[in-house]
């Protein structure tokens, strides 16, 4: 039986996704702020796809997908790549950065669920109380901004699909797992996801390209080499190495990242919501961060 709680091992790959996804929303909103949308997907995914396929060349990793498994590649990339990226982008454009991060990482009130039908994962108590933790945060920051959510309900709905095609995708990685190292099934997984977006980025968008300042040329060199080269892969390293309910859990830092961050970098100031939020996000990270049994024997020592 797999273990239940979070892996030592690549705790430091944890820590480095939550910083690099966390901070890359106020990164995706600087960029967007001089790049059409599917254009600047369109760069992020085939420069890490390119990133990528170099690591693994370079590793000297397999990279043939292998017989069979093509039609598996493809359902998970749709909804993994295609899907999100898309909701992502457009849906940012209606709402602050941090919002729209709070909205995506709402994928593990669909992942947990979602891993219990399709993957027979058992939903213990500790993931239910850590989603509900998890949600609660969510809530609370959402609150903050209530009034704003309600007056942008195309934005919401598309970080709310993104969040449940995350969800879908991660539990399809667990179904129907490709037997490729994460490097090359990370490359492919971008290369493929982005093709659609390539192509509506040269039907619609090659009229609006134009170069770019410093700050939104930064950025897009952010998410192209920490959001997609390092962070997707990360992420996928993650997927595949523990069940689907811990790694969901494991994300619900990266949001509040992602709200303090865009004060740092938008100037978007605090709230007492934020820092409540930041707590329950600690407990909730704790009921898959602590080995099972941890907190009851803590409680009989005191």
């Amino acid at each position: 039986m797999k273990r239940q709680g979070f892996p030592a091992s690549i705790l430091w790959v944890l820590v480095a996704l939550t910083l690099g996804w966390g901070f890359n929303w106020p990164m995706i909103k600087l960029a967007l702020s001089e790049m059409p949308v599917l254009s600047f997907r369109s760069v992020c995914l085939l420069g890490g796809a390119a990133g990528l396929f170099a690591i693994a060349a370079y590793a000297r990793l397999p990279l043939r997908v292998p017989r069979g498994q093509w039609g598996r590649l493809l359902l998970i990339t749709l909804f993994n790549i295609t899907v999100w990226n898309v909701c992502v982008v457009y849906g940012i454009s209606y709402m602050s950065s941090g919002r729209a991060a709070i909205l995506a990482y709402t994928m593990p009130l669909w992942s947990v669920p979602l891993s219990g039908w399709l993957l027979h994962e058992r939903i213990t108590a500790r993931r239910i109380a850590g989603v509900g933790l998890g949600m609660g945060a969510m809530l609370l920051l959402l609150s903050i901004e209530l009034q704003a959510v309600q007056a942008a309900p195309k934005g919401t709905l598309l970080m709310m699909g993104a969040a449940l095609s995350w969800a879908i995708g991660t539990v399809l990685m667990k179904r129907y797992p490709v037997d490729l190292p994460v490097a090359s099934l990370t490359a492919w997984q971008l290369l493929l996801g982005g093709i659609p977006i390539h192509a509506g980025a040269l039907a619609f968008e090659m009229h609006s390209l134009h170069p770019l300042t410093l700050w939104p040329a930064v950025a897009l060199i952010y998410n192209v080499l920490i959001a997609f080269v390092f962070c997707y892969w990360a992420w996928f390293k993650i997927v595949v190495s523990v069940p689907v309910g811990v790694s969901s859990l494991s994300t619900l830092m990266t949001p509040v990242v992602g709200v303090f961050s865009g004060m740092l970098v938008l100037s978007e100031r605090p709230h007492w919501q934020d820092y409540a939020a930041l707590g329950l996000v600690l407990l909730a990270l704790a009921t898959v961060m602590l080995p099972p049994g941890s907190i009851r024997a803590l409680f009989k020592k005191s």
